[in-house]
């Protein structure tokens, strides 16, 4: 298994009527733990995309949302992936309020096309050889 984690603070634009932070941008908050996930292994998108050749469109998301996170809040994102990648890759969320108390979990599918053909394919190589020793 390979986990990350990272804070992001809720701001005010991203909250309801209620000072909630609004249950769309929780699909914007999983994206930051995989974006930053992704960085701590030290790959990009953009090196995916540009230098691998590689796209990861999303299959599906799913999430439950347990407590309100609040506008100003310190929301700590943790993001798991729990097995290799094969054809898909699935990543796995925690939110965490300041208090430590889990609000919010999920988790999003995506797969790999390949940016020339628009053609599906397995997890390439150098994302594997990334991950590999940490599921050794």
């Amino acid at each position: 298994m390979y986990q990350h984690q990272v804070s992001k603070r809720v701001r005010y634009g991203e909250t309801d009527q209620m000072g909630y932070l609004y249950y769309g941008n929780y699909a914007l908050y999983y994206e930051i733990g995989r974006v930053e996930l992704l960085r701590s292994l030290g790959l990009t998108y953009k090196v995916m995309e540009e230098e691998w050749g590689i796209m990861m469109p999303v299959l599906n998301m799913s999430t439950r949302y347990l407590r309100p996170a609040r506008y100003d809040d310190e929301i700590t994102i943790k993001t798991q992936l729990r097995v290799l990648p094969a054809k898909d890759i699935t990543f796995h969320f925690e939110l965490f309020n300041p208090n430590g108390k889990l609000i919010n979990g999920g988790r999003v599918s995506l797969c790999f096309i390949e940016v020339a053909s628009n053609v599906r394919v397995n997890c390439p190589r150098p994302l594997l050889d990334l991950l590999s020793p940490h599921f050794e």
